[in-house]
């Protein structure tokens, strides 16, 4: 494939597998070339994945939407006195997923709001009862924001409140909250928020604490390229040093219904940046093993595209997202498995059904699925 020659360079590292530097991620996302970036992307992603692509069987559940702080680029957030505000009881979270929960269901993804009422205690009841309801779901919950908030509402530090909400049935931990790394912007957009060291450090803690997680950036409003390489390099440093991040998810910002929107004039990411993120990322992350297309963001029709600019997951079937779609998405807010394998298929990708640490449930090599110890055997 022709290439064009300022990737030259970079094309020789990817070949050989040498770790990309700062200026070539730069470098990357200022190249206008966005098959070239994509193909090499895409060597990547078939290195490490051959033609499998992943999805699971999930069920969102954010828990409250109140909020203490006032991250400008939210729209999911209220403070308490609206009509649409709301914060549901362990009992209530329990029967409110009960109709979308059978054996085929094996994460529920947590994540809300830093209701200033709620503390540690309300979590662990949730992990508890979800866990005695529902015993083979693994619990994916609370963002490094969401920690970091109960320890200070608790007084306590942050290898103590992850170590009780292990102990209560928390399995693994979300990538949200991490949005951009960068100090000028993080002020600009979140400056009430858990800064870029905090996170990280609950994620080194965590992964200590042998809970596996995963990691976001949140791109498309003020922040630079610059920005997001920097971003993407503390990400890769701190899994050089625990190893403990499965999954990385780009996550494009949504400009309605928050103030941010209003003052970038409601600009929506474009499909060229959106597939350029997913490839730059899997290019510069060489240690992280999956990079995420999520569909709810991107739409299901360009998380298969993402599939050959270096993603290798569109995540699951979700049921009742709404953080996103507050902040004005219009994709659906469920898509059953059958449409997930028909998204990868038609991308020319073999479906592989995995659980939340990614071990292989079902391969579909063909059009009827078949177990994996009978593709194996």
């Amino acid at each position: 494939m022709h290439m064009a020659p300022e990737l030259e360079p970079i094309v020789d590292k990817v070949e050989q597998g040498a770790r990309l530097s700062f200026e070539d991620g730069v470098r990357l996302f200022q190249c206008r070339d966005l098959l070239s970036v994509g193909w090499l992307a895409n060597r990547v992603r078939q290195r490490l994945h051959g033609n499998y692509a992943y999805f699971n069987q999930n069920r969102h559940i954010n828990p409250t939407n109140i909020c203490a702080v006032h991250c400008n680029f939210c729209s999911f957030r209220r403070n308490g006195d609206e009509e649409d505000a709301y914060w549901w009881t362990p009992e209530e979270i329990v029967e409110r997923v009960r109709p979308d929960v059978g054996p085929h269901i094996t994460e529920f993804h947590i994540v809300g709001g830093l209701h200033p009422e709620l503390g540690l205690e309300y979590y662990c009841e949730i992990f508890r009862q979800l866990k005695a309801a529902y015993p083979w779901v693994h619990i994916k919950a609370m963002t490094a924001v969401e920690v970091h908030f109960l320890a200070e509402l608790e007084g306590l530090d942050y290898k103590t409140v992850l170590r009780r909400m292990k102990e209560a049935g928390l399995d693994s931990m979300p990538g949200g909250g991490a949005e951009i790394f960068a100090e000028r912007v993080r002020r600009r957009i979140c400056p009430e928020k858990a800064t870029a060291d905090q996170w990280l450090e609950i994620h080194r803690q965590a992964h200590r604490l042998g809970i596996r997680s995963n990691a976001t950036m949140l791109y498309g409003h003020i922040e630079t390229y610059e920005d997001r390489v920097d971003h993407l390099l503390r990400l890769r440093a701190l899994q050089d040093e625990t190893g403990g991040f499965q999954t990385f998810i780009p996550l494009a910002f949504h400009p309605m219904n928050n103030g941010l929107g209003k003052k970038v004039n409601r600009e929506w990411t474009t499909g060229v940046d959106d597939l350029k993120v997913i490839a730059v990322s899997r290019l510069l992350l060489d240690n992280f093993p999956h990079i995420k297309a999520y569909w709810v963001m991107l739409t299901p029709q360009m998380a298969q595209i993402a599939l050959n600019f270096g993603a290798d997951d569109i995540d699951g079937t979700v049921m009742e997202e709404r953080i996103y779609h507050d902040a004005g998405a219009t994709t659906p807010q469920h898509l059953a498995s059958p449409a997930l394998l028909r998204y990868i298929r038609a991308a020319g990708c073999v479906p592989v059904e995995r659980d939340t640490v990614y071990n292989v449930i079902r391969v579909y090599e063909d059009e009827a699925p078949q177990p994996v110890e009978a593709v194996q055997g």
